[in-house]
Parts: structure tokens; C-alpha cells; sequence
């Protein structure tokens, strides 16, 4: 996000399922439907290869003995509220979308049940959480996932992706320690800061936050999606002393941060242009070389005045354009290099 000082920061880190990148691909073939010359003409750089480059990861990971490893992806089925995406992405890269019950595990090693018997899988892109993929090994209610999928992964037959265990980036209490872990293994400073944040398991700090309930954006560590927050300016006295309360009896489970003034975007709003809060979300495949998608998922706050652009919490999402650098370089060629960010 930028800040009311035109300073860029990291406002958090997904690791373990980063969803919205359909609506990047999708909002991406909508503007070149109705603006088709505009995409042409600014040199806009694709983002249409990241199924390609996302299926091309997935193998990579496969168990090097397998010479056309099958890969699947593994979703919590068509009532999850990102059933589209999970769709979408499978249909894209051309690999089935499966869920738990369709995969079963035998001498340690899957398989995909269809109708002429049984396929080997060789690499799950799971898109449901760790609690739920094994229910010998993690929570033993779960009915998304598959038993014996972790003795599996152990004896190195399937590959998983994103692997498990990914999700401790994700607790927001870890992303306070995310600058001291760059410096610690890579010896220089973070180039994008964090924005400051105050730990309730801190004495100190959770002294500072109960004093400033009305003035800071309290989050809880193991929610997403906009839940569990606390914008206090924005808040009653009786939602703040409530928090207060949670903040109190369970201080490891909240973080608090400054109410920071998102940059706004013009946007469409019933017959008229006005500003709207944004985020960008980018998106990043580490495998056998890292690749940046030249785009992202700017998400819209559009409720005046908001600052959760979630789209659980009724937010939207636009069309972000990288254009390339250089106009001696023809349009999409690899070696651009971009320069500008247009929402």
C-alpha cells in the first residue's frame, strides 16, 4: 500500500493459498474487450502467462523420477467462497480440479479415482488449509482432505504447493519480525518497511494499544478476509471496549497498527467519480527462477470513506497496468523492464 506520505509499505504477507489472481486475469480480458487500442498503445505488459508459468512451478516440483508427472489441484469443493478461482486456474493450466474424496492413498503414494480405476498424482496445488488436508495427522473431523496425504508427501511420492507449514507467514504477529529475518539472512534492510506494529503479547506495547484503542486498526493474527478487525476511528465506544476486552484475555491473538490514510483511486460510483481507498496485492511464483506477474490485484475499498478493500467485506478489485520501460523494445517482449504502475 502507499501511506498518506506517498511512502510504499508491505501491509502483510500471504504465503499459504493467495487467491485473487483470477480476478486479475479476468479484469485484464475485460479491458481489452472494451479498450482495446488503450492496452496497445501504453505498451501494457500481459499478465495471460501466469496459468502458464504457474503449471510450469508445479512441475518443477514433481518427484524427479517421474518423467510426465500429473498434477491436480485440490479444492474444499464448490460451496468455498473462491470456488471460482480454484475453477478457473485448473481450466487455464489444463490439469482437473479434484477434491478430497476423489483422491485416495495406497503404499504411500496417490491416486485420482475416474471411471476407467485409478491415476497417480504427482503434485497437489492445494488451495485448503493445513488443518484440513490429512485427518490422520491434523484435525480428525476434517472430510476435505486425504488420508495418508502427509505419509505421502514424507516419503517424497507427491509434491504439495504451496508445502505445509507455509502458513506461519501469514500470522500476522510474524509479519512484526519479517524485517529482522530480511537483515538477519540476506545482512541489508528491507526495501519496501512495514508498516509499524505493536504486539499485545508485548507488555509495553499492549499497554500503548489499550491507551490508543480509538486511534489504531486492531487485527487478529489467525483471521483474513477483513474479520476479526478493528478500525478504532471509525469504531463506537461500544466496539472498542469490546475489542479491549478480547485484547485483554487473549493479547497473543491481536496485533494493533496506525489508522494510515490509503492512497485513493477514481472510481465508478453509481453516476459519478470519486476516490476510493486501494491496495495492491502482487503475485510471485518461487520455483525453478522467481517470477513477478507485470501486474496485480489493486482491491477497491468501495464503501465511502472505508479502509477494508476485502472483497469479503464488499470491496472491489481493477486493472493494473505495468507498462515496459523502453519504446525501442517491441511490446511484451521478455526483457522488458517495467516502469510505471497504472490503476
Amino acid at each position: 500500500m502507499r501511506d498518506e506520505h506517498g511512502t510504499y509499505r508491505v501491509l502483510e504477507d500471504n504465503l499459504r493459498t493467495p487467491s485473487g489472481v483470477s480476478y486479475v486475469l479476468e479484469n485484464r480480458q475485460v479491458m481489452k474487450r472494451v479498450f482495446p487500442n488503450l492496452i496497445r498503445d501504453y505498451r501494457v505488459r500481459p499478465v495471460e502467462t501466469y496459468p502458464n508459468d504457474l503449471l510450469a512451478l508445479l512441475l518443477h516440483l514433481a518427484p524427479k523420477h517421474v518423467p510426465e508427472p500429473t498434477v491436480v489441484l485440490l479444492t474444499p469443493g464448490v460451496y468455498n467462497s473462491a470456488y471460482f478461482e480454484h475453477s478457473f486456474l485448473a481450466r487455464q493450466m489444463g490439469i482437473e480440479i479434484v477434491e478430497g474424496g476423489d483422491l485416495v492413498v495406497e503404499n504411500d503414494r496417490v491416486y485420482m479415482r475416474r471411471t476407467d480405476g485409478l491415476a497417480p498424482v504427482h503434485v497437489i496445488y492445494r488451495r485448503i488449509d493445513d488443518d484440513f488436508l490429512d485427518p490422520t495427522v491434523f484435525r480428525p473431523d476434517s472430510l476435505l482432505g486425504v488420508p495418508g496425504l502427509v505419509n505421502a508427501y514424507r516419503k517424497g511420492n507427491v509434491a504439495l504447493c504451496n508445502p505445509i507449514g507455509t502458513g506461519v507467514a501469514d500470522d500476522k504477529a510474524m509479519y512484526h519480525y519479517v524485517p529482522r529475518m530480511i537483515k538477519f539472512y540476506l545482512g541489508q534492510d528491507a526495501l519496501l518497511p512495514n508498516v509499524d506494529t505493536y504486539l499485545s503479547s508485548e507488555p509495553k506495547e499492549l499497554t500503548y494499544i489499550l491507551e490508543n484503542l480509538p486511534k489504531l486498526v486492531v487485527k487478529s493474527v489467525n483471521e483474513a478476509g477483513g474479520y476479526g478487525m478493528l478500525v478504532g476511528p471509525h469504531s463506537t465506544k461500544e466496539q472498542i471496549e469490546e475489542f479491549r476486552g478480547k485484547i485483554v484475555a487473549q493479547p497473543r491473538n491481536f496485533i494493533a497498527q496506525p489508522t494510515l490514510g490509503l492512497s485513493r483511486c477514481p472510481s465508478i460510483c453509481s453516476d459519478k467519480l470519486e476516490g476510493r481507498h486501494i491496495d495492491l496485492r502482487p503475485y510471485i511464483l518461487n520455483g525453478e527462477t522467481i517470477k513477478i506477474m507485470p501486474g496485480g490485484l489493486t482491491r477497491v475499498a468501495l464503501r465511502k470513506g472505508s479502509l477494508v478493500v476485502n472483497s469479503s467485506q464488499g470491496g472491489g478489485s481493477k486493472d493494473t497496468w505495468v507498462l515496459a520501460s523502453d519504446e525501442t523494445i517491441p511490446p511484451f517482449a521478455e526483457n522488458d523492464k517495467p516502469q510505471r504502475i497504472i490503476v
